[in-house]
This record gives C-alpha cells, sequence and structure tokens, in this order.
C-alpha cells in the first residue's frame, strides 16, 4: 500500500509543480517505480518514528 500510495504522490508531482525538492532529484535520476520505492520507504521510515516516539507529523519547512 505504501508503494501505491508513492506512485500517486509521483504522479501528482509529474503533473503539478511540487515543491520536494528530494522527490525532484530522485525522479530526474531513477525510474519512476524505483523512485516510488525509496519515497515508500521514507514514509514507512517516518511512520515508525512517529510510532516510537508519539509525536504527530510536522510538516518539513521549506528551505
Amino acid at each position: 500500500m505504501l508503494i501505491v500510495g508513492a506512485m500517486a504522490v509521483i504522479r501528482h508531482a509529474e503533473r503539478h509543480a511540487v515543491r520536494r525538492p528530494w522527490l525532484v532529484q530522485l525522479l530526474a535520476r531513477r525510474k519512476p517505480k524505483v523512485a516510488a520505492v525509496a519515497l515508500a520507504n521514507k514514509t514507512a521510515r517516518m511512520i515508525w518514528a512517529m510510532m516510537v516516539s508519539g509525536e504527530r507529523y510536522r510538516e518539513p519547512l521549506a528551505a
């Protein structure tokens, strides 16, 4: 399910101007399905960290 969600994020990023530089740079280097697995992995690590610490999700600050 995380990979399916990541593919949705990537499709949205390709259609619209996205402010996620990490994802834009990754898509420039890798195929979309490989980038989806990387994004799903990143999401899973964030979910695990939030569950362990009990914190809520905080949107990353734009640089």
